[in-house]
């Protein structure tokens, strides 16, 4: 009876890794897809996923389980624009402030789509609180400080480092030493200070590295932006 036990145990175990292993995959997937909207900012959920967790540990955080629900809450975070037109993610020309505030509403709008399918307390934080900034100034609640979940806090200094080192249609990339810079002056500000020193803890070379393993990583934007191409046709 022990041995049947265990053996059914094993086999519960083996179902549930196959699972969670489609999850992780479909997820992955899911924000590739999202990322494709716009080609120009491919890759992103995925680079700022693999910072987030990367200064998360260095702050402390060890337990897996949390590191991640990180990482599934940065491949997450932009979700919300799936209910923004394309005609105000891709707008060539600058966004009118009716756009801006329409563009605003991302983080809840991500927030209510896995709120409703129950998914963890720190994937909901990061979704939602990615936005605000360290001294109260940023959107939608306006939180100052530590009452900004640290999960958003350090992924608000991932995103703004990929955000700076990234190609943009209306700039062009700039080099993980002028990101330092960048950020350095934000802390305080946008960024917590103790999230700015675990990131200094790393040099400019580490950071650059750890972009280039993540993307070498993803299938051929070309690929897919061919066969999106096609679908629209």
């Amino acid at each position: 009876m022990l041995r049947k036990l265990r053996n059914e145990r094993s086999v519960q175990a083996g179902r549930a890794a196959q699972l969670e292993a489609i999850s992780a995959a479909t997820l992955e997937n899911l924000m590739t897809a999202l990322d494709l909207r716009d080609v120009e900012t491919f890759g992103h959920s995925q680079t700022v996923a693999k910072y987030a967790q990367v200064l998360a540990r260095i702050m402390g955080i060890r337990d897996e389980e949390r590191l991640d629900d990180i990482h599934k809450g940065a491949l997450l975070h932009d979700i919300g624009k799936i209910a923004i037109p394309d005609a105000i993610l891709k707008k060539p020309a600058a966004l009118s402030p009716e756009e801006w505030q329409k563009i605003g509403l991302h983080p809840s709008l991500g927030f209510g789509l896995i709120k409703e399918i129950k998914m963890v307390r720190v994937i909901g934080e990061i979704i939602l609180h990615h936005h605000e900034h360290y001294d109260g100034t940023g959107y939608p609640r306006g939180l100052k400080k530590d009452r900004i979940p640290l999960e958003a806090r350090i992924f608000a200094l991932a995103d703004a480092l990929d955000a700076i080192t990234a190609h943009r249609p209306y700039r062009r990339a700039r080099d993980f030493k002028a990101a330092r810079t960048e950020i350095v002056r934000g802390a305080g500000t946008h960024f917590d200070p103790a999230v700015v020193h675990a990131f200094l803890s790393l040099k400019a070379d580490k950071w650059e590295k750890i972009r280039f393993e993540t993307t070498s990583r993803l299938p051929p934007v070309a690929a897919f932006s061919q066969m999106f191409k096609k679908i629209k046709t």
